[in-house]
């Protein structure tokens, strides 16, 4: 994430790798911004950053982060680039890869039958 020039209500090109694109306002995250525009391509979720449906890799561009679960972005993958679209605002236009959900470990027991 860098510091960009871009005015207060400025509305950026958000583009889906392998097509689609949509606009998106400085102060609205990717994720509405594309269900405003009746675009598709990210998977939808719970829309607040817990359930991971809408994980997506930021191949370029310049963007803000709400706090989003650890369980499905790391700190490591966010310094990869991984994000929730659900919890994203754009600073500029962007290229944004849909990214495969992370597989969550749970601590519950199977029951197996002897």
């Amino acid at each position: 994430m860098t510091a960009s020039n871009a005015q207060p209500n400025s509305t950026f090109k958000i583009t889906l790798e392998g097509g689609g694109a949509f606009s998106c306002a400085r102060d609205e995250r990717i994720l509405m911004a594309m269900e405003q525009a009746g675009a598709t391509g990210i998977d939808i979720g719970c829309r607040g950053g817990g359930c991971g449906a809408c994980r997506i890799e930021i191949v370029q561009g310049d963007y803000a982060t709400l706090p989003m679960s650890k369980k499905h972005v790391s700190e490591e993958d966010a310094a990869e680039g991984f994000a929730l679209a659900c919890r994203v605002a754009p600073k500029s236009d962007m290229l944004i890869r849909i990214a495969p959900q992370k597989v969550v470990e749970t601590d519950a027991a199977v029951a197996v039958n002897a």
